[in-house]
């Protein structure tokens, strides 16, 4: 009974990290295709022109990538080393969220601030 329940967990993780990987694959794919068509056309920011939209979701699409295949590869060869992996770089993506969710609570009067400066600069354009 044990063993069948190990297996199907197997599978089941194996199967949600290829959704994963696969989800990776296509925000890569869309975000080339943004940065082929559209070129610099969706930039957030005059203030930071290589920071735009199609830049922002290959960065995103990369990381989803990788980090499905490392659960994929782990969950299937059972190596410790590769869902080891698998935690650290899912952990290190926690931490950056929270740590970007306090930092934009603290500067949220200056995220504003910089936020209706960049759109009437925009606008002038």
């Amino acid at each position: 009974m044990a063993r069948g329940c190990l297996c199907c967990l197997k599978y089941t993780m194996f199967l949600f990290n290829l959704i994963f990987w696969l989800c990776g694959c296509g925000l890569l794919g869309v975000g080339i295709w943004l940065s082929v068509s559209q070129g610099n056309f969706a930039t957030f920011s005059p203030s930071f022109p290589s920071l735009s939209a199609a830049n922002l979701v290959i960065a995103i699409g990369t990381i989803v990538m990788v980090t499905g295949f490392l659960g994929c590869l782990g969950a299937i060869k059972e190596n410790k080393c590769l869902l080891l992996s698998f935690f650290i770089v899912l952990l290190i993506i926690l931490l950056a969220e929270l740590i970007l969710i306090i930092l934009f609570f603290v500067y949220m009067d200056k995220v504003n601030e910089n936020a209706k400066q960049d759109l009437k600069e925009g606008l002038l354009l």
